[in-house]
């Protein structure tokens, strides 16, 4: 995983008021919570005082309850409260603190701040300038036992589409790889596909060609999106459950009407499209090995693999950032 980085780790709407859920994330077991106010809170879902799990406890105000004895914490992990002790004793209970997590929402998502706390940026990763409130979206989730790397490379892979995608997507037989061309600005890693029959032509370098109107968008650390046209798009966020799993949030945006709900229907019919098209590509992707990508590798790439080796060398850059 990339050390201080804000992660994309599971929708808003997964957590209710006065709901806890348990959930595995970036090799954490973690239990957040949504206190009676809506508060969101998150802390290791596993008790100080002897182990038990949190999450099968219960919010009690803006605190967390253990099912166990009962201690309560609250979002910043501080125990507050411990019934055994009663109500009017004075102890020093900051031993019994539990380590916390900081999360915040926007677009519908809970981030995960993953690294040191006081690093942490206002910024939230997502394609604010390409899509806004005026879309309408459906979104379903998949569960991929593949590394979230080899998911993320999967969808800057040009050169599978006329195979893994012979009958969506990829159809046309355009198995000859122009480029592609691949572009590192602001954060975001941007190409697209031009591909062409193969009549014996030799394929165009990268240099030769552009990133076409309809691309694909990469945003450190885990959130892609396909540019279709400027009413359709698909963002996927993949959060890394652990070193070889990753549950895929796979979601279809709509502008193509003035009126919000047919927007609305096409949306919701999207969302079937987009689970074909990604079921084509997991059946591959999950027999992947390694199960983690890496700069360095045995693996003999190609030109039209340019997508994947910029990927890579920017991702072991902000590794190797402390």
């Amino acid at each position: 995983m990339i050390l201080n980085q804000w992660y994309s780790i599971l929708p808003s709407k997964s957590i209710k008021k006065n709901q806890i859920v348990a959930v595995r994330r970036l090799n954490l077991d973690l239990a957040l919570y949504r206190s009676e106010n809506g508060e969101l809170g998150c802390v290791v879902d596993q008790c100080s005082h002897r182990g038990a799990a949190l999450s099968l406890g219960k919010v009690k105000g803006d605190c967390i309850q253990c099912p166990f004895h009962a201690l309560e914490f609250d979002k910043n992990g501080k125990c507050t409260f411990i019934p055994a002790n009663g109500k009017s004793s004075t102890a020093d209970m900051t031993r019994y603190n539990v380590k916390k997590y900081l999360v915040k929402e926007a677009n519908g998502i809970i981030y995960l701040w993953y690294g040191d706390e006081e690093k942490a940026t206002e910024y939230l990763p997502f394609f604010y300038d390409y899509v806004d409130n005026s879309y309408a979206y459906s979104e379903i989730e998949d569960h991929w036992n593949s590394h979230y790397s080899r998911c993320i490379e999967n969808q800057l892979d040009v050169v599978h589409v006329p195979f893994v995608h012979y009958n969506t997507i990829g159809r046309g037989n355009k198995t000859l790889i122009n480029g592609p061309k691949v572009e590192y600005e602001n954060n975001i890693l941007r190409t697209s596909a031009n591909n062409e029959v193969d009549e014996g032509q030799t394929p165009k370098s990268p240099e030769e060609c552009t990133i076409k109107k309809t691309n694909l968008n990469f945003m450190f650390p885990n959130i892609w999106m396909n540019y279709i046209t400027e009413k359709i798009k698909v963002i996927i966020y993949f959060a890394p459950v652990d070193d070889e799993n990753t549950i895929l949030y796979i979601r279809f945006y709509c502008k193509i009407s003035k009126m919000r709900f047919i927007n609305n229907i096409i949306a919701f019919f999207g969302k079937f499209a987009n689970k074909i098209i990604e079921r084509q590509d997991k059946k591959v992707v999950i027999t992947q090995k390694p199960k983690a990508s890496s700069l360095k590798s045995g693996e003999k790439l190609l030109v039209g693999d340019g997508p994947i080796i910029m990927y890579r060398k920017i991702r072991e850059e902000l590794k190797s950032k402390v």
